[in-house]
């Protein structure tokens, strides 16, 4: 259902088929893997020359929307009942503008209660580094939907060693490209195929630093 309503490309469909899934008592966290499925299958299909860029930013605002209005209130309900774990930077490399899987996973980390701190879309390697040296996070996020993007996460990984910031913070790679067995490559700490896996590897890894 939700990623029939995604690839119909028509924001009022997908945010009534999210609506009613809450109402039937799904989990909104089923809900947030079954969109985050959707998109990825909406950017393989963008790659393949299937779809088009249009295409590919009327499924993320389409998400995006349906996610800030019906599940994100839910979660942010929840995380505000804990104490904050950890601080998280987290953002979308640069030249890449899709950023709805980035949003859910800072919702879910959020909610886990976690700090999150949300730099946006289409991120520069240098702003990446700033916020390291700014906000002294736990753990840094970084998303790349395009396969054509995954380089950047190399490049902010070999930012950070440069600047001598490598060792103060854990990074945590995830979008429809990535793997982890890009993630070993990159020398990455972790990875993360969905927002569920994000808040369990973000959770671990704080583990591992304390």
């Amino acid at each position: 259902m939700i990623q029939e309503a995604i690839l119909s490309f028509e924001k009022e469909k997908l945010a009534e088929v999210v609506k009613e899934s809450l109402e039937k008592g799904y989990d909104p966290i089923e809900i947030i893997n079954a969109i985050t499925a959707a998109l990825g299958e909406v950017g393989k299909r963008f790659e393949k020359g299937e779809l088009f860029l249009v295409h590919l930013v009327t499924a993320g605002e389409a998400a995006k929307e349906a996610v800030s209005k019906f599940i994100e209130p839910l979660l942010k309900k929840e995380g505000a009942k804990r104490e904050v774990i950890g601080r998280v930077v987290i953002g979308t490399v640069a030249g890449d503008i899709h950023d709805i899987g980035k949003n859910i996973v800072a919702s879910m980390l959020f909610a886990a209660g976690f700090e999150v701190i949300d730099l946006g879309k289409d991120v520069s390697v240098e702003e990446f580094v700033n916020a390291v040296k700014k906000y002294n996070p736990d753990i840094l996020g970084l998303s790349a939907l395009l396969t054509t993007t995954l380089p950047v996460q190399k490049d902010v990984i070999e930012a950070l060693k440069k600047h001598n910031l490598r060792s103060k913070v854990k990074v945590i790679i995830g979008g429809a490209p990535a793997s982890a067995e890009w993630a070993k490559e990159i020398g990455a700490d972790g990875y993360a195929e969905d927002a569920t896996k994000a808040v369990e590897v973000a959770k671990k890894l704080l583990g591992d630093r304390n």
